[in-house]
């Protein structure tokens, strides 16, 4: 049975552990402003 096909994207990529923490917190602000709820996957 083939999954059903989305529209999102994943890539992996290493970066430093302090853009990490800048990503989470830009994401956070803009899930509040936008009011979803955002989950992270790092």
């Amino acid at each position: 049975m083939a999954r059903p096909r989305s529209e999102n994207v994943q890539i992996n990529i290493a970066i430093p552990g302090e853009w990490k923490k800048e990503l989470e917190n830009l994401a956070r602000i803009y899930s509040v402003e936008e009011g979803r709820t955002v989950t992270p996957v790092f």
